[in-house]
């Protein structure tokens, strides 16, 4: 049961990354820009979306860190969609679309599993559906963070004046870095638990 539980989890944790990341492409792709359709990302095949770092390396480091006792905040990103957000339409207002796609489907997620949790027929299962509300929660509350290049970020390079925006755009080489301080200063949770509770609250979910 161990065993099936993990393979469940897993493959919670991809789905939940991959219609995430599709999403982006999908609404780009619907907004004018067919790159990621032509590099064959709009898939659900898990092998597209791999990144040997954070999908695999990160993430393992981390949970083994866990494992050993230490409290230590576990995420890990798949490769990113690619996105021309100068071959949208109307680049400025688009990418906030783009940008939106991804946390916007893992609630849609979520606002299915709310439903379905409802009618869990044993406390094995409802905690399973509990822990893929709560992976989708996380992961549109840590794509919300507006450190580039999180969602977050594409939603404020569209509202910000173009002299700011590209000025902001320049922190995307250290968004990474910024992200890992966040981790070390253990302020991620400190900026992620009422980002999580409030998209709970708006959606709907008290079953966590």
């Amino acid at each position: 049961m161990l065993i099936l539980e993990f393979i469940f989890i897993v493959i919670i944790v991809f789905f939940a990354i991959i219609l995430h990341e599709c999403a982006h492409g999908w609404v780009a792709f619907k907004l004018g820009d067919p790159t990621a359709k032509i590099a064959g990302r709009l898939t659900l095949n898990p092998l597209k979306h791999i990144d040997p770092v954070g999908t695999i390396i990160l993430p393992g480091i981390l949970i083994l860190i866990r494992l050993l006792g230490y409290n230590v905040f576990v995420f890990g990103w798949a490769k990113p969609v690619p996105v021309n957000f100068y071959r949208l339409r109307n680049p400025k207002i688009d990418m906030i679309w783009v940008g939106l796609a991804g946390p916007m489907v893992n609630m849609f997620i979520i606002l299915i599993l709310n439903l379905l949790i409802k009618f869990s027929p044993n406390h094995e299962i409802y905690s399973l559906i509990g822990f893929a509300i709560y992976v989708n929660l996380l992961l549109a509350a840590f794509n919300l963070i507006p450190v580039p290049p999180l969602d977050g970020s594409r939603i404020v390079m569209g509202i910000l004046p173009a002299r700011l925006a590209i000025y902001y755009a320049r922190l995307e080489r250290y968004g990474i870095l910024i992200v890992l301080m966040l981790l070390y200063f253990n302020l991620l949770d400190f900026i992620l638990k009422p980002m999580i509770n409030l998209l709970a609250t708006l959606l709907g979910v008290h079953s966590l």
